[in-house]
């Protein structure tokens, strides 16, 4: 039986990240703070893809767009967040809106449209930096699309299970060297790698390791993988630093959970869509 051994590295809290908090500039505009493009939310995971575009959105977005894999968008508008701008996947790859980061795979599923769609992505993301979560990681494992990214900065944010089937192991083994895990995903695929659990390792195509120390179990529920993976897109598509915003989004996902906890909402029982409205209170100075 293999023995967990904790990843060593640095340490991600608040004050390595001076940037996440940062005042804004008076002369801003939406234009100023990047445009989101998710592309995901297949047939029956609709929400998938509205839960990273919403948290886009409140980490601090200027605009994002999503693109459904679907044949046709399931909703004209999302009723919760209408700001939001909702297309079917093809039509938002297809012109050129100006998406600054992309965020995709959450919900996407694993069919032929999810594979077809995501390699066009590949093709037509002009260098602008891609997130690329969930299924999209699973269909990346069983070879159904190819690494064949392009160029511009590529961040994986696998799980425990994901990144076994992405290195051919089992998961008991990449919990076991969670750190020599994140390694390898990072220098396979020359990406920046998100390998989540309890104490999430981020580790850079450079393999310079960071253990977040943020969290809690009431992350453990279905739709809190979806936010991260738009709060990394938003923060990226702001144009912060890699090395402030990747590992920024994973400390803000988690503190946002310990906040809430602290209000008495969890950790039994949070929910993906609280986490949101935590983590802008968190990056206001809340």
């Amino acid at each position: 039986m293999n023995t967990p051994v904790p990843p060593a590295g640095a340490k991600i809290d608040r004050a390595s990240l001076p940037a996440l908090f940062s005042p804004r500039g008076p002369d801003t505009h939406k234009g100023s703070f990047g445009t989101v493009g998710v592309v995901g939310g297949g047939p029956g995971m609709t929400g998938a893809a509205l839960l990273a575009a919403r948290a886009a959105l409140k980490t601090g977005a200027g605009k994002v767009l999503v693109g459904f894999a679907q044949e046709a968008p399931p909703l004209a508008c999302d009723p919760l967040q209408p700001e939001l701008m909702l297309r079917d996947a093809r039509s938002l790859l297809e012109e050129d809106w100006g998406v600054t980061a992309w965020v995709a795979g959450c919900g996407i599923g694993t069919d032929t449209l999810a594979a077809n769609v995501l390699s066009e992505l590949f093709v037509l993301r002009r260098g602008a930096p891609l997130v690329l979560d969930a299924d999209g990681l699973n269909l990346l494992a069983r070879a159904d699309i190819q690494p064949g990214w392009g160029a511009g900065p590529v961040v994986l944010t696998p799980h425990p299970a994901e990144a076994a089937r992405l290195l051919a192991a089992s998961t008991a083994d990449v919990q076991a060297d969670r750190s020599g895990a994140a390694r390898e995903l990072a220098r396979r695929y020359g990406a920046w790698v998100v390998l989540k659990g309890a104490g999430t390792v981020v580790c850079p195509p450079e393999g310079e390791l960071r253990i977040n120390t943020s969290g809690n179990p009431g992350l453990a529920t279905a739709g809190t993988g979806d936010v991260l993976a738009g709060m990394l897109g938003s923060l990226i598509a702001q144009n912060l630093p890699m090395d402030q915003a990747v590992p920024g989004a994973v400390w803000l996902h988690g503190a946002a959970a310990d906040a809430l906890v602290a209000q008495g909402i969890g950790p039994i029982g949070l929910t993906a869509g609280e986490l949101a409205d935590a983590a802008r209170r968190l990056r206001n100075g809340g």
